[in-house]
Protein backbone atom coordinates (compact mmCIF):
# COMPACT_ATOMS: atom_id res chain seq x y z
CA UNK A 1 0.00 0.00 0.00
CA UNK A 2 1.35 3.41 -0.97
CA UNK A 3 2.56 5.72 1.77
CA UNK A 4 0.52 8.94 1.97
CA UNK A 5 1.43 12.42 3.18
CA UNK A 6 -0.79 11.87 6.23
CA UNK A 7 1.26 8.76 7.09
CA UNK A 8 4.44 10.85 6.92
CA UNK A 9 2.85 13.65 8.97
CA UNK A 10 1.94 11.22 11.79
CA UNK A 11 5.40 9.67 11.71
CA UNK A 12 7.14 13.08 11.87
CA UNK A 13 4.68 14.64 14.31
CA UNK A 14 3.84 17.56 12.01
CA UNK A 15 0.87 18.69 9.95
CA UNK A 16 0.16 17.33 6.49
CA UNK A 17 0.59 20.89 5.21
CA UNK A 18 4.16 20.91 6.53
CA UNK A 19 4.90 17.63 4.77
CA UNK A 20 3.52 19.12 1.54
CA UNK A 21 5.74 22.16 1.94
CA UNK A 22 8.81 19.96 2.33
CA UNK A 23 7.88 17.71 -0.62
CA UNK A 24 7.34 20.76 -2.83
CA UNK A 25 10.56 22.38 -1.55
CA UNK A 26 8.92 25.54 -0.24
CA UNK A 27 11.37 27.81 1.56
CA UNK A 28 9.29 28.69 4.59
CA UNK A 29 10.17 25.59 6.61
CA UNK A 30 12.75 25.61 9.38
CA UNK A 31 15.87 23.49 8.82
CA UNK A 32 15.11 21.34 11.86
CA UNK A 33 11.54 20.63 10.75
CA UNK A 34 12.65 19.96 7.18
CA UNK A 35 15.24 17.47 8.40
CA UNK A 36 12.67 15.67 10.61
CA UNK A 37 10.14 15.42 7.77
CA UNK A 38 12.80 14.28 5.31
CA UNK A 39 13.87 11.57 7.73
CA UNK A 40 10.27 10.32 7.87
CA UNK A 41 9.95 10.49 4.09
CA UNK A 42 13.07 8.35 3.77
CA UNK A 43 12.10 5.94 6.54
CA UNK A 44 8.62 5.27 5.12
CA UNK A 45 9.74 5.25 1.50
CA UNK A 46 7.30 7.97 0.43
CA UNK A 47 7.02 8.55 -3.32
CA UNK A 48 5.06 11.57 -4.59
CA UNK A 49 2.14 10.98 -6.93
CA UNK A 50 3.56 13.01 -9.78
CA UNK A 51 0.55 12.67 -12.03
CA UNK A 52 -1.82 13.92 -9.33
CA UNK A 53 0.43 16.85 -8.48
CA UNK A 54 0.59 17.90 -12.12
CA UNK A 55 -3.18 17.59 -12.51
CA UNK A 56 -3.74 19.85 -9.49
CA UNK A 57 -1.21 22.41 -10.64
CA UNK A 58 -2.33 22.44 -14.27
CA UNK A 59 1.18 21.58 -15.43
CA UNK A 60 2.17 19.00 -18.04
CA UNK A 61 5.58 18.05 -16.63
CA UNK A 62 7.20 18.79 -20.00
CA UNK A 63 9.27 21.65 -21.38
CA UNK A 64 10.27 22.52 -24.92
CA UNK A 65 13.90 22.94 -25.93
CA UNK A 66 14.27 24.85 -29.19
CA UNK A 67 17.62 24.97 -31.00
CA UNK A 68 18.47 26.22 -34.50
CA UNK A 69 19.88 22.94 -35.82
CA UNK A 70 21.65 19.72 -34.91
CA UNK A 71 24.16 20.10 -37.72
CA UNK A 72 26.41 21.80 -35.19
CA UNK A 73 27.47 19.36 -32.48
CA UNK A 74 27.23 22.03 -29.78
CA UNK A 75 23.43 22.01 -29.94
CA UNK A 76 23.32 18.23 -29.54
CA UNK A 77 25.52 18.56 -26.45
CA UNK A 78 23.25 21.33 -25.13
CA UNK A 79 20.19 19.12 -25.65
CA UNK A 80 21.81 16.24 -23.75
CA UNK A 81 22.59 18.56 -20.83
CA UNK A 82 19.03 19.94 -20.67
CA UNK A 83 17.47 16.48 -20.94
CA UNK A 84 19.69 15.12 -18.15
CA UNK A 85 18.99 18.06 -15.84
CA UNK A 86 15.25 17.82 -16.53
CA UNK A 87 15.22 14.07 -15.89
CA UNK A 88 16.64 14.68 -12.42
CA UNK A 89 13.62 16.93 -11.77
CA UNK A 90 11.06 14.49 -13.14
CA UNK A 91 10.51 16.63 -16.24
CA UNK A 92 10.33 15.52 -19.87
CA UNK A 93 11.93 17.55 -22.67
CA UNK A 94 10.45 17.91 -26.14
CA UNK A 95 12.99 19.11 -28.70
CA UNK A 96 12.27 21.31 -31.71
CA UNK A 97 14.57 22.79 -34.34
CA UNK A 98 13.81 26.30 -35.59
CA UNK A 99 16.16 26.37 -38.56
CA UNK A 100 17.11 29.83 -37.34
CA UNK A 101 13.85 31.17 -38.80
CA UNK A 102 12.66 34.39 -37.18
CA UNK A 103 8.95 33.55 -37.49
CA UNK A 104 9.47 30.21 -35.72
CA UNK A 105 11.45 31.75 -32.88
CA UNK A 106 8.84 34.49 -32.41
CA UNK A 107 6.04 31.90 -32.35
CA UNK A 108 7.83 30.01 -29.56
CA UNK A 109 8.50 33.27 -27.74
CA UNK A 110 4.77 33.92 -27.73
CA UNK A 111 3.94 30.46 -26.42
CA UNK A 112 2.83 29.04 -29.76
CA UNK A 113 3.88 25.93 -31.59
CA UNK A 114 2.25 22.56 -32.06
CA UNK A 115 2.92 21.22 -28.55
CA UNK A 116 1.67 22.68 -25.28
CA UNK A 117 4.35 22.46 -22.58
CA UNK A 118 5.06 24.25 -19.30
CA UNK A 119 7.72 26.49 -20.82
CA UNK A 120 10.35 26.97 -23.50
CA UNK A 121 14.14 27.00 -23.33
CA UNK A 122 15.37 28.47 -26.58
CA UNK A 123 18.73 29.06 -28.20
CA UNK A 124 17.65 31.89 -30.48
CA UNK A 125 19.66 33.42 -33.30
CA UNK A 126 17.26 35.96 -34.85
CA UNK A 127 15.20 37.43 -32.01
CA UNK A 128 15.32 41.19 -31.56
CA UNK A 129 14.85 43.14 -28.36
CA UNK A 130 11.61 44.51 -29.83
CA UNK A 131 10.04 41.06 -30.33
CA UNK A 132 7.03 40.69 -28.02
CA UNK A 133 6.63 37.66 -25.77
CA UNK A 134 3.56 36.25 -24.06
CA UNK A 135 3.24 35.29 -20.40
CA UNK A 136 4.22 31.72 -21.27
CA UNK A 137 7.48 30.89 -19.42
CA UNK A 138 10.48 31.35 -21.72
CA UNK A 139 14.21 31.27 -21.03
CA UNK A 140 16.75 32.19 -23.68
CA UNK A 141 20.15 30.49 -23.55
CA UNK A 142 23.32 31.55 -25.31
CA UNK A 143 24.07 35.00 -26.62
CA UNK A 144 21.64 37.80 -26.05
CA UNK A 145 21.92 41.36 -24.86
CA UNK A 146 21.43 41.60 -21.06
CA UNK A 147 18.71 43.84 -19.73
CA UNK A 148 15.86 42.48 -21.85
CA UNK A 149 12.51 41.54 -20.35
CA UNK A 150 13.15 37.84 -20.93
CA UNK A 151 15.03 35.47 -18.64
CA UNK A 152 18.40 34.58 -20.08
CA UNK A 153 21.35 32.32 -19.28
CA UNK A 154 24.49 33.31 -21.14
CA UNK A 155 27.98 32.05 -21.80
CA UNK A 156 30.98 34.20 -20.91
CA UNK A 157 32.11 34.43 -24.53
CA UNK A 158 34.36 37.45 -24.21
CA UNK A 159 36.14 36.25 -21.07
CA UNK A 160 36.47 32.70 -22.39
CA UNK A 161 37.91 33.82 -25.72
CA UNK A 162 40.37 36.10 -23.95
CA UNK A 163 41.46 33.20 -21.73
CA UNK A 164 41.97 30.96 -24.77
CA UNK A 165 44.10 33.52 -26.64
CA UNK A 166 46.00 34.38 -23.45
CA UNK A 167 46.91 30.69 -23.16
CA UNK A 168 48.42 30.80 -26.65
CA UNK A 169 50.31 33.98 -25.79
CA UNK A 170 51.66 32.44 -22.61
CA UNK A 171 53.18 29.62 -24.68
CA UNK A 172 55.14 32.18 -26.69
CA UNK A 173 52.84 32.59 -29.70
CA UNK A 174 52.75 36.08 -31.18
CA UNK A 175 51.13 35.68 -34.61
CA UNK A 176 47.71 34.45 -33.52
CA UNK A 177 45.04 34.02 -36.16
CA UNK A 178 41.32 34.33 -35.48
CA UNK A 179 39.55 31.73 -37.62
CA UNK A 180 35.86 32.32 -38.36
CA UNK A 181 35.79 36.08 -37.79
CA UNK A 182 32.54 37.88 -38.64
CA UNK A 183 30.53 34.69 -39.09
CA UNK A 184 28.28 32.56 -36.90
CA UNK A 185 25.71 34.00 -34.47
CA UNK A 186 26.29 37.76 -34.46
CA UNK A 187 26.57 38.25 -30.71
CA UNK A 188 28.85 35.21 -30.37
CA UNK A 189 31.41 36.34 -32.92
CA UNK A 190 31.33 39.91 -31.62
CA UNK A 191 32.10 38.88 -28.05
CA UNK A 192 34.69 36.24 -28.99
CA UNK A 193 36.43 38.68 -31.30
CA UNK A 194 36.49 41.24 -28.48
CA UNK A 195 38.12 38.65 -26.24
CA UNK A 196 40.73 37.92 -28.91
CA UNK A 197 41.47 41.63 -29.28
CA UNK A 198 41.66 42.20 -25.51
CA UNK A 199 44.24 39.44 -25.07
CA UNK A 200 46.44 40.80 -27.88
CA UNK A 201 46.19 44.34 -26.51
CA UNK A 202 47.30 43.22 -23.07
CA UNK A 203 50.47 41.80 -24.63
CA UNK A 204 51.05 44.89 -26.77
CA UNK A 205 50.36 43.10 -30.05
CA UNK A 206 48.73 45.21 -32.75
CA UNK A 207 48.60 42.73 -35.66
CA UNK A 208 45.21 41.06 -35.90
CA UNK A 209 45.20 38.09 -38.26
CA UNK A 210 41.54 37.68 -39.20
CA UNK A 211 40.22 34.97 -41.51
CA UNK A 212 36.53 35.04 -42.43
CA UNK A 213 34.76 31.72 -42.92
CA UNK A 214 31.72 29.78 -41.83
CA UNK A 215 32.10 27.84 -38.59
CA UNK A 216 32.25 24.49 -40.36
CA UNK A 217 35.15 22.09 -40.75
CA UNK A 218 35.19 22.25 -44.56
CA UNK A 219 34.93 26.04 -44.80
CA UNK A 220 37.61 26.56 -42.15
CA UNK A 221 39.99 24.12 -43.81
CA UNK A 222 39.61 25.84 -47.18
CA UNK A 223 39.95 29.36 -45.75
CA UNK A 224 43.03 28.56 -43.68
CA UNK A 225 44.72 26.73 -46.55
CA UNK A 226 44.48 29.93 -48.61
CA UNK A 227 45.60 32.20 -45.76
CA UNK A 228 48.56 30.21 -44.41
CA UNK A 229 51.28 31.31 -46.88
CA UNK A 230 50.59 35.03 -46.39
CA UNK A 231 49.67 35.25 -42.70
CA UNK A 232 52.13 32.66 -41.32
CA UNK A 233 50.41 32.17 -37.93
CA UNK A 234 52.07 30.42 -35.01
CA UNK A 235 48.80 30.17 -33.11
CA UNK A 236 45.13 29.82 -34.10
CA UNK A 237 42.01 30.60 -32.08
CA UNK A 238 39.02 29.12 -33.89
CA UNK A 239 35.53 30.44 -33.17
CA UNK A 240 34.28 26.92 -32.54
CA UNK A 241 35.60 23.37 -32.48
CA UNK A 242 34.29 22.49 -35.94
CA UNK A 243 36.40 25.30 -37.39
CA UNK A 244 39.36 24.23 -35.23
CA UNK A 245 39.12 20.69 -36.62
CA UNK A 246 39.23 22.19 -40.09
CA UNK A 247 42.36 24.07 -39.05
CA UNK A 248 44.02 20.83 -37.94
CA UNK A 249 43.29 19.30 -41.35
CA UNK A 250 44.69 22.32 -43.20
CA UNK A 251 47.85 22.34 -41.08
CA UNK A 252 48.33 18.61 -41.61
CA UNK A 253 48.11 18.95 -45.40
CA UNK A 254 50.46 21.97 -45.27
CA UNK A 255 52.92 19.91 -43.20
CA UNK A 256 52.83 22.38 -40.30
CA UNK A 257 53.47 20.52 -37.04
CA UNK A 258 50.90 21.03 -34.26
CA UNK A 259 51.67 22.40 -31.73
CA UNK A 260 55.39 22.78 -32.48
CA UNK A 261 54.91 25.21 -35.36
CA UNK A 262 51.27 26.23 -34.90
CA UNK A 263 49.19 25.83 -31.73
CA UNK A 264 45.42 25.53 -32.06
CA UNK A 265 42.56 26.07 -29.62
CA UNK A 266 38.81 25.93 -30.29
CA UNK A 267 35.54 26.66 -28.49
CA UNK A 268 32.68 24.39 -27.27
CA UNK A 269 34.47 21.12 -26.31
CA UNK A 270 32.41 18.91 -28.59
CA UNK A 271 33.05 15.17 -28.29
CA UNK A 272 35.22 15.11 -31.42
CA UNK A 273 37.67 17.59 -29.85
CA UNK A 274 39.13 15.02 -27.48
CA UNK A 275 39.19 12.37 -30.24
CA UNK A 276 41.11 14.46 -32.80
CA UNK A 277 44.77 13.84 -33.66
CA UNK A 278 46.28 15.71 -31.97
CA UNK A 279 43.61 16.10 -29.28
CA UNK A 280 42.14 19.59 -29.52
CA UNK A 281 42.50 22.20 -26.78
CA UNK A 282 39.25 24.09 -26.36
CA UNK A 283 36.98 26.26 -24.23
CA UNK A 284 34.29 24.17 -22.51
CA UNK A 285 31.11 26.06 -21.57
CA UNK A 286 29.64 24.42 -18.48
CA UNK A 287 26.48 23.16 -20.16
CA UNK A 288 25.24 21.27 -17.08
CA UNK A 289 25.30 24.57 -15.17
CA UNK A 290 23.60 26.39 -18.03
CA UNK A 291 20.85 23.76 -18.29
CA UNK A 292 20.16 23.66 -14.56
CA UNK A 293 19.99 27.45 -14.34
CA UNK A 294 17.59 27.64 -17.30
CA UNK A 295 15.26 25.10 -15.69
CA UNK A 296 15.44 27.00 -12.39
CA UNK A 297 14.37 30.20 -14.16
CA UNK A 298 11.44 28.44 -15.83
CA UNK A 299 10.31 27.24 -12.42
CA UNK A 300 10.69 30.71 -10.92
CA UNK A 301 8.49 32.23 -13.62
CA UNK A 302 5.51 30.48 -12.02
CA UNK A 303 5.93 33.00 -9.20
CA UNK A 304 3.89 36.11 -9.95
CA UNK A 305 6.59 38.29 -8.40
CA UNK A 306 9.36 36.93 -10.62
CA UNK A 307 11.62 39.56 -12.17
CA UNK A 308 13.39 38.59 -15.43
CA UNK A 309 17.04 37.80 -14.79
CA UNK A 310 20.28 37.60 -16.74
CA UNK A 311 22.60 34.88 -15.42
CA UNK A 312 25.90 33.56 -16.69
CA UNK A 313 27.22 30.00 -16.81
CA UNK A 314 30.91 29.30 -16.30
CA UNK A 315 33.54 27.79 -18.56
CA UNK A 316 36.78 25.83 -18.36
CA UNK A 317 39.87 25.67 -20.55
CA UNK A 318 40.47 22.06 -21.60
CA UNK A 319 44.13 22.06 -22.61
CA UNK A 320 45.19 19.12 -24.75
CA UNK A 321 47.86 18.20 -27.30
CA UNK A 322 47.09 20.88 -29.92
CA UNK A 323 48.44 23.72 -27.76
Amino acid sequence: MAVSMSDVARHAGVSQRTVSNVVNNYVHVSPATRARVQASLDALGYRPNTAARRLRSGRTGTVTLAVPTFRERYFADLAEAVIAAARDRGTTVLVETTGGRHETEVELLRGGGDVLTDGVIMSAVTLERTDVRSKHPVVLVGDREPGSAIDHVGIRNREAAQAAVTHLLETGRRRILLLGANHGPKRSYQLRRQGYQAALKKYGITDQLLVDCDWTTTAAEEALTKALPELRPDGIFAMNDSAALGALRALHHAQRAVPQQVAVIGFDDIVEAALATPALSTVAPLLDELAGTALDLLEEQLDEDHVPQHRMAGYELRLRESS
